[in-house]
Protein backbone atom coordinates (compact mmCIF):
# COMPACT_ATOMS: atom_id res chain seq x y z
CA UNK A 1 0.00 0.00 0.00
CA UNK A 2 1.59 3.29 -0.89
CA UNK A 3 2.49 5.37 1.88
CA UNK A 4 -0.54 8.73 2.23
CA UNK A 5 2.40 10.85 3.71
CA UNK A 6 4.08 10.65 0.25
CA UNK A 7 0.80 11.27 -1.45
CA UNK A 8 -0.07 14.45 0.11
CA UNK A 9 3.55 15.41 -0.70
CA UNK A 10 3.22 14.60 -3.64
CA UNK A 11 -0.02 16.32 -4.69
CA UNK A 12 0.29 19.65 -4.56
CA UNK A 13 -4.19 20.04 -4.28
CA UNK A 14 -4.40 17.41 -1.72
CA UNK A 15 -1.80 19.73 0.23
CA UNK A 16 -3.40 22.32 -0.72
CA UNK A 17 -6.64 21.08 0.36
CA UNK A 18 -5.96 19.74 3.76
CA UNK A 19 -3.73 22.98 4.65
CA UNK A 20 -7.18 24.69 4.54
CA UNK A 21 -9.99 23.96 5.56
CA UNK A 22 -8.38 20.85 7.07
CA UNK A 23 -6.05 22.88 9.07
CA UNK A 24 -3.46 20.13 8.45
CA UNK A 25 0.15 20.45 7.80
CA UNK A 26 2.84 17.86 7.60
CA UNK A 27 5.27 20.65 8.10
CA UNK A 28 4.23 20.98 11.61
CA UNK A 29 5.17 18.10 13.05
CA UNK A 30 7.14 19.75 16.40
CA UNK A 31 4.80 19.67 19.22
CA UNK A 32 5.01 23.29 21.33
CA UNK A 33 5.89 21.34 24.76
CA UNK A 34 7.65 18.27 25.68
CA UNK A 35 4.86 15.54 26.42
CA UNK A 36 5.17 11.53 26.11
CA UNK A 37 2.78 8.85 26.49
CA UNK A 38 1.50 7.50 29.85
CA UNK A 39 1.58 3.86 28.49
CA UNK A 40 5.36 4.65 27.32
CA UNK A 41 4.45 3.74 24.46
CA UNK A 42 6.70 5.71 21.06
CA UNK A 43 5.29 9.42 20.18
CA UNK A 44 6.08 10.55 16.39
CA UNK A 45 4.74 13.55 15.32
CA UNK A 46 3.77 13.78 11.76
CA UNK A 47 1.44 17.04 11.47
CA UNK A 48 0.30 20.27 12.68
CA UNK A 49 -1.66 22.58 12.68
CA UNK A 50 -2.02 26.47 12.69
CA UNK A 51 -2.57 27.10 15.92
CA UNK A 52 0.28 24.69 17.78
CA UNK A 53 -1.50 21.47 17.52
CA UNK A 54 0.57 18.11 16.63
CA UNK A 55 -0.71 15.05 14.89
CA UNK A 56 1.10 12.14 16.62
CA UNK A 57 1.52 8.24 15.35
CA UNK A 58 0.84 6.17 18.37
CA UNK A 59 3.02 3.19 19.13
CA UNK A 60 5.08 1.30 16.55
CA UNK A 61 4.64 0.58 12.96
CA UNK A 62 3.79 2.84 10.25
CA UNK A 63 0.51 4.73 8.96
CA UNK A 64 -1.89 1.87 10.41
CA UNK A 65 -1.06 3.30 13.98
CA UNK A 66 -3.54 5.06 16.29
CA UNK A 67 -3.14 8.92 15.80
CA UNK A 68 -3.56 11.48 18.30
CA UNK A 69 -3.99 15.13 18.33
CA UNK A 70 -2.81 17.52 20.97
CA UNK A 71 -3.95 20.92 21.23
CA UNK A 72 -1.56 23.98 22.13
CA UNK A 73 -3.78 24.80 25.52
CA UNK A 74 -3.07 21.59 27.40
CA UNK A 75 -5.76 19.23 25.47
CA UNK A 76 -5.60 15.91 23.64
CA UNK A 77 -7.84 13.34 22.02
CA UNK A 78 -7.29 10.14 20.08
CA UNK A 79 -8.75 11.12 16.87
CA UNK A 80 -8.34 7.59 14.38
CA UNK A 81 -7.17 4.61 14.36
CA UNK A 82 -5.11 5.23 11.50
CA UNK A 83 -3.69 8.41 8.81
CA UNK A 84 -6.47 6.67 6.31
CA UNK A 85 -9.30 7.09 9.04
CA UNK A 86 -7.99 10.94 10.10
CA UNK A 87 -7.74 12.31 6.38
CA UNK A 88 -10.86 10.90 5.95
CA UNK A 89 -12.76 12.62 9.18
CA UNK A 90 -10.69 15.94 7.47
CA UNK A 91 -11.75 15.89 4.13
CA UNK A 92 -15.47 15.18 5.29
CA UNK A 93 -15.33 17.02 8.46
CA UNK A 94 -12.31 19.48 8.73
CA UNK A 95 -14.42 21.61 11.19
CA UNK A 96 -14.16 18.14 13.56
CA UNK A 97 -12.47 20.53 16.30
CA UNK A 98 -15.87 22.68 16.56
CA UNK A 99 -18.25 19.41 16.83
CA UNK A 100 -19.20 18.89 20.38
CA UNK A 101 -22.20 16.46 19.78
CA UNK A 102 -20.88 14.89 16.84
CA UNK A 103 -24.55 15.64 15.15
CA UNK A 104 -24.87 15.87 10.87
CA UNK A 105 -26.98 18.48 11.94
CA UNK A 106 -24.28 20.01 13.65
CA UNK A 107 -21.99 19.29 11.03
CA UNK A 108 -23.80 21.21 8.62
CA UNK A 109 -24.56 24.31 10.48
CA UNK A 110 -20.47 24.36 10.54
CA UNK A 111 -20.30 23.07 7.18
CA UNK A 112 -21.92 26.19 5.57
CA UNK A 113 -19.32 28.93 7.47
CA UNK A 114 -16.92 27.34 5.06
CA UNK A 115 -19.08 27.00 2.11
CA UNK A 116 -19.42 30.18 1.97
CA UNK A 117 -15.46 31.17 1.85
CA UNK A 118 -15.34 28.10 -0.50
CA UNK A 119 -18.40 27.29 -2.85
CA UNK A 120 -16.23 24.24 -4.66
CA UNK A 121 -15.82 22.52 -0.95
CA UNK A 122 -17.01 19.45 -2.31
CA UNK A 123 -15.60 19.02 -5.92
CA UNK A 124 -12.08 19.73 -4.45
CA UNK A 125 -12.66 17.24 -1.55
CA UNK A 126 -13.72 14.92 -3.81
CA UNK A 127 -10.48 15.44 -5.93
CA UNK A 128 -7.85 15.20 -3.26
CA UNK A 129 -9.83 11.66 -2.03
CA UNK A 130 -9.36 10.17 -5.24
CA UNK A 131 -5.71 11.29 -5.64
CA UNK A 132 -5.44 9.50 -2.11
CA UNK A 133 -7.45 6.56 -3.02
CA UNK A 134 -10.04 7.24 -0.12
CA UNK A 135 -13.61 6.09 -0.14
CA UNK A 136 -15.38 8.84 1.96
CA UNK A 137 -17.94 8.47 4.98
CA UNK A 138 -20.52 10.35 5.41
CA UNK A 139 -20.51 13.37 7.91
CA UNK A 140 -22.24 11.29 10.33
CA UNK A 141 -20.00 8.61 9.61
CA UNK A 142 -16.93 10.26 10.30
CA UNK A 143 -18.06 12.14 13.21
CA UNK A 144 -19.20 8.68 14.94
CA UNK A 145 -15.88 7.24 14.39
CA UNK A 146 -14.26 10.23 15.75
CA UNK A 147 -16.45 10.25 18.75
CA UNK A 148 -16.14 6.26 19.29
CA UNK A 149 -12.08 6.60 18.71
CA UNK A 150 -11.80 9.53 21.17
CA UNK A 151 -14.10 8.31 23.86
CA UNK A 152 -13.10 3.82 23.79
CA UNK A 153 -9.90 3.63 22.65
CA UNK A 154 -8.42 7.06 23.85
CA UNK A 155 -8.58 6.24 27.42
CA UNK A 156 -5.68 3.94 26.83
CA UNK A 157 -3.68 7.22 25.29
CA UNK A 158 -2.97 9.67 27.71
CA UNK A 159 -0.96 11.94 27.21
CA UNK A 160 1.75 13.74 29.38
CA UNK A 161 3.42 16.97 29.87
CA UNK A 162 7.08 15.56 30.67
CA UNK A 163 8.19 18.53 32.75
CA UNK A 164 5.68 18.32 34.95
CA UNK A 165 4.32 14.64 34.92
CA UNK A 166 0.53 16.14 34.64
CA UNK A 167 -1.91 14.66 31.71
CA UNK A 168 -3.19 16.78 29.41
CA UNK A 169 -6.80 17.56 29.65
CA UNK A 170 -9.25 14.97 27.22
CA UNK A 171 -10.68 17.09 24.03
CA UNK A 172 -13.66 14.70 24.04
CA UNK A 173 -15.58 13.15 26.32
CA UNK A 174 -18.30 10.57 26.95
Amino acid sequence: MPSLITAIAEHDEVASFLAWPGDFELDRKDHVEDVHLASGAALEGFAGDGSGGTYFFCGDGGEERPVLYADSEGGAALVAIGLAQLLQLLLVAPWWRDCHAFTEEESRELAADYLDDIPDLAARRGRAAAALGLDLPTEAEALAALRRVATEAGKDFVLIFTPEGTPYERLIDD
